[in-house]
This record gives structure tokens, sequence and C-alpha cells, in this order.
């Protein structure tokens, strides 16, 4: 490629020139003809001290800039290098926008180079990366990164990424350049420049590993044949030989007594036609233990075992990790897939259809060039694998395989489903992987969803109860109303009434589409009037109370609601319900037309048709459920509201749910399948599973079970603190205790050095104590995350904790859930209230009450075990390989002062708990991690 790029890189005391912030250190790499020609490097006298946070980040010294040259003494070098070059930079607007202003303060000329940002040319040509800050593409890459946040290191690194990215748009199909230069015209920086000069010099011969569709390049599918071969090869014949079959396939493999305990129980309850429950401690290797198995038993009896989690990176395991080496261990080719619900999955015809319409929203154009890319490397379509941005997961919900039209099932369309593709995999597999969800929604469909199976196991079987209630319930909120509206639009806007119009117009159909679209405009106030009205209603009857991450929750029975405002919600509800009984009176008066037009329209118009219809139908499901959440609320069912008290007026929630789902897994899934295996790290409390036998209905069916010690040695890599001089929570108010606490966590980061999870159960005390941390003077080394706070977004608070060596995390229950920061990224724990739910939350209210008249107590056989299990789960995040070190800082004292408190403290496996004042505490725990290091 005949260009010349300079890939600059720069370090600041901040992020505003204007504000006074200046460059700290500057450095270029020169990339002339496919390679780096040159390199130059300053640090530069700011004329300030540099803040503490920056030489934290960058590890520059005030020492090291003092001697250094001012910018415009080495500004006349910065020109000569960018002359008649690109200006490319990682976040280009930033370093550009930086480098303009401090040129603008020498009195020296703006800079008007075509730029090259590496974000968007990686965010477009790299779709699967889990995230393109410049470590984490160096990884992806295997670039090393010698010196981090240091301007010569990134430019470096910047430059190295540059010409990856080059050669990776060489390869690219010719028509996927051509689709791709169409869309930069919207793209932020010149990468058009670039990818028309790569048309320019591809030859024209397609490359025969893809296959072409109206202009698109996929990955070229390879059918996955049918395992039908026979062997002789059974479980039992396996048991003799499996340890040297296990040190052949790994050869670092360590035998673990927990593992062929677990390996051969799942088998004998296979045999047996037995449920089962399993705790398998952290370090088991229950994953092999289970799909050796599964496995065995697949190919024997030649129907497949169903693996279902909760959380895609345990699917992911499974499928790019395990399987792999699971086919090392047994005597014979192991097949496995993944099945999830068709909106995981991209429809080809949807999207060539999308292609082809103008948006010009910069989040769609990036999704459209992303996926062009993805679509060349894909086997799956499963959007699991690629990186949306935030507008891109909306553009998705229009250009999934959810609501397939007629054509879909035809040629060539159904040639190129993924979901079909996953089906057909599904069906020839040894194993299918599944998440909860999907599981459950099959089960709820008569099985409709999934193969055909008896044995099924559920890893992360904790998680089962909520995602049954969810599941088996009702959630309707204005975004999704929104949503729907806004596909439709109207006769003038984009959306499919416009595209339905003109076709009716083009076939000379009058079916009196001014009249629909005015049912959808007063569907649209008519909906809005009624979120707002719940909203209203919901802060009248709580005021400003809070949830967790800042939603207030109202608990509601249809029957027992009366006054002024409840009579307008159910007024609103109703005309809601009437128009959109208008709409299907229009609906099915044009039906017949409808069906006459199919076989004269176009493919694209035949399509705008059949998802118009599916939209129509999107607002008789809307219908039923305000009936059963507004009118006639189910029996044993609990209905609230949630709202967002600082969120749009009409920032409104409506669930309903079953008070317990333990009869309807009990007759619709336990009663149905032969052998359902739970397994999880928590699943007993004081050395039981009555807790989880209740819940999820099993009482009837007399489960094995089997419990497995965690085979870490707690001893010596944990240490749990507890200390003695702290106040009860109720003793003081929320705002002298979160004083207190943030007091507290900043002594234990200070002899941590920070790598804490700080874990809450009140958002409000989570709040007040971020509050009163950002006010004490010696928080300036550590940077402080808080969950709705600086971030609503779980996945971005744990990137950003994992980014900062020394970081504080505070986070509320849902942090105790699925989080893995192995080795260093988390080495202490505080939880500053045992993890008990608040009692207030309608569905608890709604459990507790129907407890309490079966005569039991809604704390010992709720709330208790439900906390222990949650608080196993937390210590279970610490300690996550047999390398890990780290310690637990209880704040809360009824974990000695109460009872129950035992509970938690025998819940942990074997591990020395110290009981100290809160001073001696710190010392101890200095010399603790001294030992250790």
């Amino acid at each position: 490629m005949n260009k010349r790029f300079v890939v600059v890189d720069l370090e600041t005391t901040g992020h505003s020139p204007k504000q006074g912030d200046k460059m700290i250190q500057f450095a270029a790499v020169i990339v002339e003809d496919g390679k780096i020609v040159e390199r130059f490097s300053s640090f530069l006298n700011p004329g300030m001290d540099i803040p503490p946070f920056i030489t934290q980040l960058t590890n520059i010294q005030n020492d090291m800039v003092k001697d250094a040259p001012l910018f415009e003494e080495i500004s006349p070098k910065i020109i000569e290098l960018l002359d008649d070059a690109y200006f490319v930079a990682h976040n280009v607007a930033f370093d550009l926008t930086f480098l303009q202003e401090e040129l603008y303060q020498c009195g020296m000329e703006t800079l008007y180079n075509s730029t090259v940002d590496t974000v968007e040319l990686a965010r477009i040509l790299l779709p699967t990366v889990d995230g393109y800050k410049l470590s984490q593409l160096a990884e992806y890459l295997h670039i090393e990164h010698e010196n981090p946040h240091q301007a010569d290191s990134d430019a470096e690194v910047t430059a190295r990424i540059l010409l990856l990215l080059i050669e990776k748009l060489k390869k690219l199909p010719l028509t996927t350049l051509k689709q791709l230069y169409a869309l930069s015209l919207h793209f932020k920086s010149e990468i058009g420049e670039l990818i028309q000069q790569v048309i320019d010099d591809k030859s024209y011969a397609e490359d025969d590993s893809y296959e072409f569709i109206h202009g698109i390049a996929l990955n070229k599918y390879q059918p996955h044949s049918a395992n039908e071969k026979q062997h002789s090869h059974t479980y039992e014949i396996f048991e003799t030989e499996k340890q040297k079959l296990f040190h052949q396939a790994l050869p670092l493999f360590e035998e673990r007594k927990g593992q062929w305990e677990m390996m051969n129980f799942v088998q004998e309850c296979f045999a047996g036609n037995e449920h089962a429950l399993i705790e398998a401690g952290t370090g088991i290797g229950k994953t092999y233990a289970y799909l050796v198995p599964a496995v065995f038993y697949a190919s024997v009896h030649h129907h497949p075992v169903i693996i279902s989690t909760n959380t895609v990176t345990l699917q992911q395991q499974i499928i790019e990790k395990d399987v792999p080496i699971l086919e090392k261990i047994v005597p014979f080719p192991v097949t496995a897939a993944v099945l999830k619900g068709r909106e995981h999955y991209i429809s080809i015809r949807k999207f060539i259809q999308l292609l082809k319409e103008r948006n010009n929203n910069y989040d769609a154009i990036l999704t459209k060039a992303k996926l062009l890319i993805w679509l060349t490397e894909t086997e799956t379509g499963d959007s699991d694998e690629i990186n949306l941005p935030s507008g891109g997961k909306l553009f998705w919900e229009q250009l999934n395989e959810s609501n397939p039209s007629p054509s879909d099932f035809k040629h060539p369309w159904k040639l190129y489903s993924f979901y079909e593709r996953a089906q057909n995999r599904a069906q020839n597999a040894h194993i299918v992987v599944t998440n909860h969800r999907l599981l459950l929604m099959d089960v709820m469909s008569n099985h409709e969803l999934l193969p055909d199976y008896e044995q099924i196991i559920i890893d992360e079987a904790h998680h089962l109860e909520d995602i049954a209630g969810e599941e088996l319930g009702e959630r309707l909120d204005y975004f999704a109303v929104h949503a729907l509206l806004n596909r439709i639009g109207t006769i003038q806007d984009k959306g499919l009434l416009k595209k339905v119009h003109h076709t009716l117009v083009k076939y000379s159909i009058d079916l009196n589409t001014e009249l629909l679209q005015n049912l959808f405009v007063q569907l649209h106030s008519e909906c809005d009037d009624l979120f707002r009205l719940i909203h209203s209603f919901v802060q009248k009857r709580i005021g400003n109370q809070q949830g967790e991450i800042g939603r207030s929750s109202y608990r509601y029975k249809v029957e027992k609601e009366h006054g002024h405002y409840w009579t307008a919600i159910q007024e609103a509800a109703s005309r809601i319900r009437f128009l959109i009984h208008d709409l299907f009176t229009w609906n099915d008066g044009a039906r017949h037309s409808f069906d006459d037009l199919y076989d004269k329209v176009t493919k694209n118009e035949q399509s705008s048709l059949h998802e118009f219809q599916t939209a129509v139908k999107g607002f008789e499901h809307i219908s039923q459920q305000i009936e059963k959440l507004l009118f006639k609320q189910q029996s044993h069912h609990v209905t609230w509201f949630e709202i967002e008290p600082k969120g749009a007026a009409n920032a409104t929630y409506i669930y309903s749910q079953p008070t317990s789902i333990a009869d309807t897994l009990a007759d619709e899934f336990f009663a149905k399948k032969q052998s359902v295996i739970l397994t999880s790290a928590t699943l007993t409390v004081n050395g039981t599973f009555d807790y989880l036998i209740q819940e999820l209905g099993l009482y009837d069916f007399q489960p094995a079970q089997l419990i497995l010690p965690s085979e870490f040695d707690y001893e010596k890599q944990a240490r749990v603190y507890i200390p003695q001089d702290m106040p009860a929570v109720n003793e003081v108010s929320l705002y002298e205790y979160s004083a207190m606490m943030a007091e507290s966590i900043l002594d234990v980061a200070k002899v941590t050095n920070g790598r804490m999870l700080v874990l809450f159960t009140s958002y409000d005390m989570l709040k007040a104590t971020y509050g009163y941390l950002k006010e004490l003077n010696d928080l300036e080394e550590f940077v402080l995350l808080g969950q709705g706070v600086t971030t609503r977004n779980r996945n971005r608070l744990l990137k950003d904790f994992s980014q900062f060596e020394h970081s504080i995390l505070l986070g509320t229950n849902s942090l105790w859930e699925g989080i893995d920061l192995p080795g260093d990224l988390l080495s202490c724990l505080v939880i500053v209230r045992l993890p008990f739910s608040s009692p207030n939350q309608p569905l608890l209210t709604a459990k507790f009450e129907q407890m309490k008249k079966e005569g039991k107590s809604p704390f010992m056989n709720y709330s208790l075990p439900q906390a222990v299990i949650r608080f196993k789960q937390g210590f279970g995040r610490l300690i996550r390989s047999k390398s890990d070190r780290g310690a637990i800082f209880i704040f809360d004292n009824r974990i000695t002062r109460t009872a129950y408190g035992y509970h938690f403290l025998h819940s942990l496996p074997k591990v020395q708990v110290v009981q100290k004042t809160f001073s001696n505490i710190l010392l101890d725990y200095k010399e603790w991690w001294n030992e250790k290091t």
C-alpha cells in the first residue's frame, strides 16, 4: 500500500487542553510500504506537577519531565513528521484535538491530515474482540506491550496493530470491500481511502473459501455429518483406563478424587434413571466429570444429552475448550452443538435487506460494517460471538431470525439459516449445550425447541429458580412497546408502515392506511400516558425509596387497588386494548388482500408485508399482557411495578411472577425426564440440599445427592477477617455507618493495595459510601468505581476494575454472581453486610406471606438459605485457582453476634477466621500476606 502513516500517541496531564492540561510525552512511529521506518519520542515539560492519578496510570514522574523540552521546542519536528501523511492514533479524535490545541497555543498552523482511527478500524475488522482498548488488542493480536500508557510504547503497539489490520483488509473478498466502501462515507475517520486503494490493488478473482449471495460473502458452510459409526466402547471399559487416557490428553493433568467420584456418580444416575443434586466445590473439575459420562451415554443410546448453563462464558468454555480435549480422552469421535433461541442468530435475508436501506446513524453503520466482516468468518451466526456497539444491539432486533417469514423456509434462504444449521447439528450431536432460558421455554412449549432428550445436566443450577420465575411470568415495559411502534413507523417516516403503504399504492390496493397510521399514533400517545401514570402512581405510593441500582418497586393487587390514579391507569389500559382491537379489525379485513399480493410482489415487498403482520401480532401479545397484569391477576402470582425515579417519566416496568415454581417444574419437567442432574459449586446449606429440593419441586422424586468439597488449600490460600469493634448497622444512621465504612474500606485498601471488591446489599448505602470515599484525601492513589454511580454496565465496571492496579469496586448483590477475576485481579473481598435480599422486594413479600400461611418460617426456610448460598458464591469469587490468594473482610457483626451467623461461617471451607479489633486485623493481614509473598 503506497501510503505514509504517522502513528501518534500522547500522554497528558488531563483531557482538556483548553482548561490548562498539557502534554508530558509525544511519540510518533512512521510506517511506509508496510514497514516501520522511523520512530520519534520525547518527554515534555508541562510547566506543572503531574497529577498523582496520571503518574499511577503512566508511571511518568515529575523528575522525568522537569528537564525535558517544552512543546514549542519540538513542534517544528512534529509538523515535519506529519507532512503529507495520514495521522493515525488509537482514538484519533483525542490525540488530534489535543495536538491541534497545543499547536494553536504556539501559533502554529492547523493540521489538515487525513486520519485513521485504529479504534474504529479494529471495531470493524475485528468484530469478535471483547474490547478495543490498546492493551486488549495487543493481547488479542499477540503483540508485546512493554510499557502501557507511555507514548512511545503505545505508538509502537498502535503501529503494529495498524499493519495487521491493513493486512486483514487486503485479504477480504472484493464484494465485502465494495460493501464496506459504500458504508465508509459515514465512518469517523478516512478509512474509506484505505479501502479504495485495496480495491484498486485487488485481483478480481474471488476466493473459493467463501460463498456469495446477493453481494454478501459468507464463510463457506461445512455441513456436520451425523456420526453413525458403531463402536464397542462403554463407560465400564473406559473406567478401567480413564487415568491413562486423561494423562494422554492432558500432560499436566492432576488426578482429583472428587472428579472421579462425580464422574461415576453421574454415570450411575443416568444408568438408573435418577435425578440428582451435586455440589462440586471450586477446583473439582466438574465439567469433565459430567461431560465424560454424558458422551458415553449419548453414544451408546443414540440420544443427545442436554447440557444447560446460565452463562455464555461457560457455554463457550465447553464448546471451544472442553470438547476438543474430551475428544482426546474418550475412544470415539465426539459431536457437540450449541443451541440458542432464534433471536441469537442473524437472518441473512433481513441483513441484505437492511444493508440496502439508508441509515445515517453511526452505530447502525458500524454494525453493518462489523457484520460484513463477521459473516466472512462465523460458522454459527450467533450474536454472542460479536461485540456490537450499544446502538447495534437495537439494530440486531431487526435482523435476527426471530419471527421468520414464509420465504425463510424456502430456497435459497433456508440454506443460509444459521438457526436451521444449529438445529441440524443438535439433532446429530452427542451433547447439546443450551441455556437455562431456552431450556425453560422448551419446557413450557411442550418440548418443541430442543431435540428429544431424556437426560440433562444443569450446570450453574443455583440460577434455575430465578430464571424459571421470569420465564413463567410476564414483563411489560415502555421501551419494548416503544421499540415495536418505532419499528412500524409512519407512512411518511422510515419503518414497516411506509413500506407496506408504498407496496399497496404500487399495486393499486386501497386499504385506508391513513386510518391505520392514526391508530398507531393514538397507540403511541396512549402507551406513553399509561406508563407515565404508573410512574406517578408508584411515586405517590412509595416516595423516593430506591432498590438495587436505583429502581423503586411497588407491589399491587388488582382487586385491592382503588382511587383516582388507579382508575386512570385502568382507563388508559382499556383505551390501548380498544385501539389494538381496532388494529386487528383492520388487519382481518386486509388479510385477504395481503394473501393475494404475496404471489405478485417482489421478495423484499413480500418480506415487508410479513414483518408488518408479525409486528401487528406483537400488539395482540401486549393486549393479553395488559389483561393479565392490570385486570385479571393470575392466581398464585405476584404483580408489581418498577420505576426509575430519576429516569424518564415513562421509564416504567410491569411484572408478574408465580410465588412458587416448584409444582410447575415438578409436573412439566422432572416428571417427564428420566434423569436430571443439577450441579453447582453452591447448592447446599448446612450440608443439605433441603432448600433447593423444596424450591425446585424435587420433594417427590428423592434425588440422589453428592457433596464434593473443593480441593483448594484454603487454610494457606485465604483468610477471613471479622472486626470485633464494628457497630451494628441499626445502631447508627445510614450516613454515619456509610462514613465509617468509607474510612474502613480505605484503611483496608492501603494494606491490600486495592484490587478490592466491596459488596453492599443497599444501593443507598453504596452511594453514600462512594460519596464519603471521594471526599477522603488519601484516595488519590486508588481508582474508585461504583456500580450505578460511575456506570450501571456490569461488564464495563469489571473491565475498568481489571485495568487499574489499585482499584476499588463498590457493587451490589448482582456482583456476587458470575464474575471471574482470577489471580491478582481480585485479592480482597469486603462484605459490608451479609447478603440477605431485601424483604421489601415484591416477590419475596408474596413468598413470605405464602410461607406463613403454610406454617413455615420465611427467614429460616428462605431468607437465610438464600443468603448463605450467595455468601458462598461471594467467597468462591476470591479463590479461582491453586495459586490464588486473598482475604475476606466481613464488616457485618451479625455473623458472630447472632445465632444464625453460624450458618454462614459453617458454609465456608476449612479456612482460618480471625476475630480481632479492626486495627489488629490490619496488622495480622500484613503479616500473613508478607508470609505468602
